[in-house]
């Protein structure tokens, strides 16, 4: 995305495009149902709880690692094979995302670069700093051309100077940039993906959308599909509007089946199956 748009809040112009409106009022809509229901005034914390786990399985199944919620259940052990190893990344950055909510608007990048480290779990010298001119990047199921190591910097300092200036854009809309931003730029040597759909979910958290963590894109953005999700994202990376649109009305069918999944649990709960 461009961050050198004439208009003062280029974030807030990209609410204003052709369905983007719709987008964000229907995924208002489901999450206020989740909201509205009367297991969340007794059991928000387990369904938090729930959202947690489930929106990690559907992070990890994005980036290679599509489990079965039980078997995300079962294990205990996520050291193995590369599965196991991008199912335990997407677990620690789904618990970490909390944590980090009363920095993100100060310092963004600070954010970023910690939740690489948490994924990555590495003491490699590449991991928690944006990677260099020559390093390789390992996103295989990512397929945007990537950007030279000078233009990420600049484009990340960007994003962070957007953030931390707020503005009136509706949330949906600077979550999804936030997202297509990092994916577009696979800013670290590894695990970007993980990295940019938890990034998402700190701004819907920290926007006061969904406080509770109850409505997780990433199940969302698994359930629509990678065929589709890829294609949302060269949307994106294309930069007009028909592309950021595009983009931003699947983020919001995401975090709409995410509130759906957790409605889904609701119910179960009121019913003590679950």
């Amino acid at each position: 995305m461009s961050t050198t748009d004439a208009t003062a809040d280029p974030l807030a112009a990209l609410g204003t495009l052709p369905g983007v409106p719709e987008a964000v009022e229907s995924m208002r809509k489901a999450v206020d149902r989740v909201y509205g229901h009367r297991v969340m005034r007794r059991r928000s914390n387990e369904l938090t709880a729930e959202a947690a786990l489930r929106g990690a399985r559907g992070s990890a199944a994005l980036s290679g690692a599509d489990w079965a919620l039980e078997e995300v259940r079962r294990r205990t052990d996520f050291s193995g094979d590369e599965e196991a190893r991008t199912m335990g990344a997407a677990l620690r950055l789904s618990a970490e995302a909390g944590q980090l909510l009363s920095i993100w608007r100060q310092s963004p990048l600070r954010v970023l670069a910690r939740l690489h480290l948490v994924a990555a779990a590495s003491n490699d010298d590449t991991v928690g700093r944006p990677r260099q001119q020559g390093e390789a990047v390992h996103e295989p199921l990512v397929e945007p051309p990537l950007p030279g190591a000078t233009e990420v910097s600049g484009r990340l300092d960007g994003l962070a100077d957007l953030i931390i200036a707020g503005g009136s854009a509706p949330a949906l809309v600077t979550a999804a940039v936030v997202h297509g931003e990092l994916l577009a730029l696979r800013p670290f040597t590894s695990r970007n993906g993980l990295v940019a759909r938890t990034a998402e979910r700190i701004v819907l958290i920290g926007s006061g959308l969904d406080p509770k963590s109850v409505c997780p894109a990433e199940v969302g953005h698994a359930e629509l599909g990678r065929a589709a999700y890829l294609a949302a994202l060269d949307g994106y990376v294309s930069g007009t509007p028909e592309g950021m649109a595009a983009w931003i009305a699947h983020c919001g069918k995401a975090v709409e089946l995410g509130a759906r999944e957790s409605t889904a649990v609701c119910e179960a709960l009121q019913r003590g199956a679950a």
